[in-house]
């Protein structure tokens, strides 16, 4: 049976996978919500005002838009599918875009729900990025004590339980 940890970060791969999917195609298409789209739009244009640096370096609001929206729907598909050490790099890629949002977000002035699920899906991300990164725990007999090249069992494994006597 799998572990109370893979089957955690399990859920939530595929729980932020599936948001970010979502998130980055309203982004990119029209034709999941034209109002969510067109509000999407809207908000990139004041990203964009707010920061006249992005302006100066050629990035218009349209390419920044599509640029996150197609990086989240990318970095959603891999933590969705793909097993193993990309969710990770996925994860942190993610992670690294909202708190990029949650700048925009403030600098534009934004009132605090407008940006809440960007706190929480962050929060979340983390989460899964500190689970994910924990090493996994070893069963009892396979733990051991490497001590001039003999494997010992651990000490507090070795000793008899209270009140048995252990029988050579």
């Amino acid at each position: 049976m799998a572990s109370p940890r893979t089957i955690t970060i399990v859920a939530l791969s595929v729980a932020l996978g599936l948001f970010f999917v979502f998130m980055g195609t309203i982004k990119l298409t029209p034709r999941l919500s034209r109002d969510a789209y067109n509000e999407m739009k809207r908000a990139y244009k004041s990203y964009v005002r707010a920061l006249p640096m992005l302006k100066k370096m050629g990035v218009s609001s349209i390419l920044l838009r599509k640029s996150i929206g197609a990086l989240e729907v990318a970095c959603g598909i891999v933590m969705t599918l793909v097993p193993g050490r990309p969710k990770d790099v996925a994860n942190f890629l993610l992670l690294l875009l909202v708190l990029a949002v949650l700048f925009f977000h403030q600098l534009v002035g934004d009132p605090l729900k407008r940006y809440a699920h960007a706190l929480v899906f962050g929060i979340l991300l983390t989460c899964r990025l500190l689970i994910a990164r924990q090493p996994e725990e070893l069963p009892p007999e396979k733990r051991v004590l490497s001590v001039n090249g003999d494997e010992q069992p651990l000490i507090h494994e070795a000793a008899p339980e209270k009140g048995k006597v252990k029988v050579s």
